[in-house]
């Protein structure tokens, strides 16, 4: 196992061994913000696998904050299953007090490494769809709101209410200009499929926001819209707001043309699993993240 950040060569690599295990697996092994990372962006730790010369795993690790512990997402190459490496890799990056490993899909093999390591779940993320066919229900806009989308002005805003509603979140959490700007970079922003909830009387102060994203085709799934981020201000929870956005975007993802429309929970938000339900969500996989007992 090597600590250090990957050359130019290892990262396609790298990037080859992430596609081909999405084709294979039907799931993508890191998320986009790992993915991100692989860029060397952050003060993120890298571990590569190597075997010949050529990367055959690798392994990203955010590190702990004040809110969130260590955590590490990882693929090994399909060529190079069945060899230990992705014990390996886990055995070595949950070296941390807390330290967890993301397990996307929550695979068999994946289950498999972590009955050998002897770990257990610490954190379930859910991951619920719906398909387009399905009728979506009309929303009831709260009197004295207005939904409108996405202008360039709203980024504060949308920091303030980012932050406040998921400062228990150790991702979503602690946001700055740099996220919202990396993210308005990427070739899937559409100012269009950002929806934004103010007063009538102010259209500048926001109390909640519907960010909405279009994943391109992938492995076995075709191209998918996402309900990417919901974010409510603290302060107007109780209003409905939530499902008024929600709506909002996963009308804008249907009239696109999309088959279907995905998005992530908590497990154990029983509140908002309850609430995606009734808008017609089920549940689709599980990203499970394991630690040592």
């Amino acid at each position: 196992m090597a600590d250090r950040r990957p050359t130019d060569d290892e990262r396609a690599a790298i990037r080859d061994a992430i596609g081909r295990a999405t084709a294979v697996d039907g799931t993508a092994p890191l998320s986009e913000q790992a993915v991100r990372a692989l860029d060397g962006r952050g003060d993120d730790r890298h571990v590569i696998a190597v075997r010949d010369d050529v990367p055959v795993g690798y392994a990203v690790v955010a590190p702990a904050t004040d809110s969130a512990p260590q955590i590490a997402e990882l693929v090994v190459h399909p060529d190079h299953r069945g060899h230990g490496v992705g014990t390996r890799l886990v055995d070595h990056v949950l070296d941390g007090p807390a330290a967890r490993v993301w397990a996307h899909g929550d695979l068999p093999a994946a289950q498999r490494v972590a009955e050998r390591l002897d770990l257990v779940v610490a954190r379930e993320l859910l991951q619920m769809r719906r398909p387009s066919t399905e009728a979506l229900p009309e929303p009831t806009t709260p009197e004295g709101i207005v939904v409108r989308t996405y202008r360039p002005g709203d980024d504060a805003e949308i920091l303030r209410v980012n932050n406040a509603a998921f400062s228990w979140h150790p991702e979503q959490g602690g946001w700055t200009q740099e996220d919202i700007d990396e993210r308005k970079a990427e070739s899937w922003f559409d100012p269009a499929g950002l929806f934004v909830a103010t007063p009538a009387d102010d259209d500048t102060r926001l109390l909640g926001f519907h960010w909405t994203k279009v994943h391109p085709p992938e492995g076995s799934d075709p191209a998918l819209g996402e309900v990417y981020v919901v974010g409510i201000d603290p302060a107007e929870q109780g209003r409905g707001l939530g499902r008024v956005l929600t709506l909002a975007g996963v009308r804008h993802l249907v009239d696109a043309g999309l088959p279907a429309v995905l998005l992530y929970v908590e497990a154990d938000n029983a509140a908002a699993v309850h609430t995606y339900d009734r808008l017609g969500f089920t549940r689709f996989h599980t990203d499970t993240a394991y630690a040592r007992r």
